[in-house]
């Protein structure tokens, strides 16, 4: 036996027994992993006879048929084992009985204003670990900003981490002691329920016991049971009443422990809490432990344990988590989703969050569509972050400035975003921040005067704002910045808005009108005010002012308006001015300042032309709608069908394409063929980066000669669009396809 009591490797002999075995059944090392709910990396270790957890082992040695007692490298006089052992026994019986419980309490979430709660595994998109803690990194600001994008604001970039990720399950599996850290809102606790059902249908630690335990509710437990009290207890309401078997358990080293939310529990319980974890994980050590926490929480030390982060959602995570939120709802509304989003890098920001991400989904579920004012959908997301997301869970956080109420907060937040907006620092120091609260709450009633006592507040509310509410965030050691550059510049439109001096305020604010990153804040600020019209006003006069000194501009807007005059039309003078700046923006030829005006009216007419085919257009399809239809024949979308059948050497008997949903330009393709035997095969190879525009990705198996009921394939072409590969790849299959799918699809074949 090799390494600790825990684990085995394969003897010489052993090994090459093992060989043949995996060879005669014909499989992968994935689909060996597959089976006893492992890594690929977990195989390698076996065949390399590096140490395995012995559970596994055996599970392994079961999956290819030996008896894992011939296999294992055993210490000098250890006897072979000829039957099962009672614990194994013992495990698989415990399993059993606390399943139902296991589902009960873990197979279901419901979050925000969800109506009913939805299955785990029908939403679950896998986290991502980082194995360094991004704020106990010890970088410099200007190393943050490389990281960031300053000649792209709309692509800025606040969270962007390059440290390497690893899936969760990894992380557990590399780790017997873990302290998963995260945001508000990032996924811990769903995470932590994934394990415990993975590990209940033996995916996952396949030959242990998952006791799964909110650390909330067991601090607040009547006569504040001992941790082993409180797992006897959840034994015996399902049906194991004998405690010896709970010590078993622990001592030969089959649990899973799974602690959810240290930072949830109250300060007055906090010690007995930490106590009994740090005695009860040193009593078993040998048993596998998790305990989630948000970061920035209070600093707790487990020494044994391994402090991770879970990953903000990347962009393969998010299509993965919304099209699994609309497949049972409507699957057409995934794909809209995902290109409304990447067409609003905004919006797209809040969606690397879990929780936002599901505001989106609800909210976008409502009217597909994304509130048209982004005020407001920001303001509902802070609202989740400051209120929701604890009131709707029960959880009562511990007040760290009992003068700080909601509203006060959502104005200190205010007054530091425009602060460091206005000095265009995106990242601030921690002492900054500390200022900046100093200096709101000792204006506040009753308020500390003492400089020390300040300062200890103005820390105590920093890190408080950071671990209830993950609005300020710590990027790096003693280096902060908002959560998203979103509710940066959110917070600086709302102290502007409500602004007590709204006359000077407006005019600072106009001061920046021809500044790019100013853009938001303009649009933010009109959308808070319940009344814009000053702001407005302030806005047109700035731009007369700087017009007035620039001839070329006032003779192209001249043009502009003299184009738009010639024109006769029901629509509103500005529409049609709007429409050919637009036109002209689009050639870039507006606000030139060497353009030549002749060439400015030598493309005039187009203008014109285009214009009025435009008009004639709509005019044509408003005496159709007089008429009682949509569209006359004479005016359809198409006079052909949506569907078209072709034939050729690779279906002699035909096959279909939704020529609706087929770009012009890909109506003739060629490409190298990306060949993938499933629907689920050719999934990962598109995330995963193996398909490339220009490919013919081609499915097979997934028709009624392989794929059992031939289901509906709407993921393949979903993930090629969300990767920008919609348009340049073709998809050839013998399966069917969804009504919402696009691009060059064949199907049938």
């Amino acid at each position: 036996m090799a390494g600790s009591s825990r684990s085995l490797r394969a003897s010489t002999a052993g090994l090459e027994v093992a060989n043949k075995a995996f060879k005669l059944k014909g499989w992968t090392q994935e689909y060996l992993a597959g089976a006893v709910g492992r890594t690929r990396q977990t195989i390698i270790n076996f065949f390399a006879r590096r140490p395995v957890d012995k559970g596994i082992f055996q599970a392994i040695c079961a999956e290819l048929g030996l008896e894992w007692g011939e296999i294992a490298e055993l210490e000098a006089g250890e006897e072979k084992p000829t039957t099962p052992t009672t614990i194994d026994t013992l495990v698989n019986q415990v399993r059993k009985k606390v399943s139902a419980d296991i589902q009960k309490r873990c197979g279901w979430m419901r979050v925000l204003d969800m109506t009913h709660p939805i299955g785990l595994n029908d939403i679950y998109t896998d986290v991502n670990i980082l194995e360094k803690i991004t704020g106990r990194r010890r970088l410099e600001i200007a190393e943050l900003l490389k990281n960031c994008n300053p000649e792209d604001f709309e692509q800025f970039g606040l969270n962007q981490v390059v440290e390497k990720r690893v899936l969760g399950l990894e992380a557990v599996e590399q780790h017997s002691k873990l302290m998963i850290l995260g945001k508000p809102g990032a996924g811990k606790t769903t995470f932590l329920k994934r394990i415990a059902i993975q590990c209940k249908f033996g995916k996952f630690l396949a030959n242990y016991v998952p006791i799964f335990i909110t650390l909330k509710d067991f601090a607040e437990a009547p006569r504040e049971p001992s941790l082993l009290q409180y797992i006897n207890d959840q034994f015996v309401r399902n049906n194991i009443s004998d405690q010896e078997i709970t010590k078993t358990l622990l001592s030969q080293g089959r649990v899973i422990v799974l602690l959810d939310g240290l930072d949830e529990v109250r300060q007055a319980d906090n010690d007995r809490v930490l106590r009994e974890i740090r005695d009860f994980s040193i009593q078993y050590d040998a048993n596998y432990f998790v305990i989630t926490c948000r970061i920035a929480s209070k600093e707790y030390t487990f020494e044994p344990f391994t402090e991770v982060e879970v990953a903000d959602f990347d962009d393969k995570q998010i299509a993965e988590f919304v099209t699994k939120w609309f497949q049972n709802k409507d699957a057409n509304k995934a794909e809209h989703f995902i290109q409304k989003l990447q067409k609003n890098q905004r919006i797209k920001e809040l969606a690397t969050n879990p929780l936002l991400l599901t505001l989106l989904c609800l909210l976008f579920g409502e009217s597909t569509d994304f509130p048209s004012n982004r005020a407001e959908l920001y303001e509902e997301g802070v609202e989740v972050l400051l209120k929701k997301w604890d009131g709707t869970r029960s959880i009562e956080r511990d007040v760290v400035y009992h003068k700080l109420s909601l509203k006060r907060k959502e104005d200190l937040l205010s007054k530091i975003a425009l602060k460091t907006f206005e000095s265009g620092n995106y990242f601030f120091k921690e002492r900054a921040a500390e200022g900046y609260i100093s200096n709101y709450i000792e204006n506040l009633p009753d308020a500390q005067t003492d400089p020390e006592a300040l300062l200890l507040d103005s820390k105590a509310v920093l890190k408080s704002i950071e671990a209830q509410h993950g609005l300020l965030v710590e990027r790096a050691r003693g280096i902060y910045s908002f959560s998203h550059l979103t509710f940066h510049e959110f917070f600086t439109a709302r102290n502007i808005a409500l602004s007590r001096n709204p006359q000077q305020t407006f005019e600072q604010l106009v001061s920046h009108i021809t500044d790019k990153r100013w853009r938001e804040i303009f649009l933010l600020t009109v959308g808070i005010l319940e009344e814009a019209d000053d702001l407005l006003q302030l806005m047109q006069q700035r731009i007369d002012k700087l017009l007035a000194g620039d001839e070329k501009l006032q003779q192209f807007l001249s043009w502009i308006n003299e184009k738009s005059c010639s024109v006769e039309t029901r629509y509103k003078p500005v529409a049609v001015r709007a429409f050919y700046l637009d036109l002209s923006l689009s050639l870039n030829l507006s606000l030139s300042r060497h353009l030549d005006l002749d060439l400015v009216l030598y493309f005039s007419l187009k203008f014109y032309l285009d214009l009025d085919f435009s008009l004639s257009r709509d005019l044509d399809l408003d005496l159709d709608r007089e008429a009682g239809v949509i569209r006359s024949a004479e005016h359809a979308f198409s006079q052909d069908g949506g569907l078209a059948v072709l034939s050729g050497n690779i279906a002699l008997d035909g096959c279909i394409v939704k020529t609706a949903g087929v770009d012009e330009s890909i109506l003739k393709f060629t490409g190298p063929a990306k060949v993938y035997e499933s629907q689920d095969a050719a999934v990962a190879g598109i995330l995963t980066g193996q398909v490339e525009a220009g490919d013919v990705v081609v499915i097979r198996y997934e028709g009624p000669k392989g794929g059992p009921g031939m289901q509906e394939m709407l993921y393949p072409t979903s993930y090629l669009k969300s990767k920008g590969l919609g348009a340049a790849c073709a998809l050839v299959t013998d399966g069917r396809f969804s009504g919402g799918t696009s691009g060059l699809s064949i199907g049938h074949a």
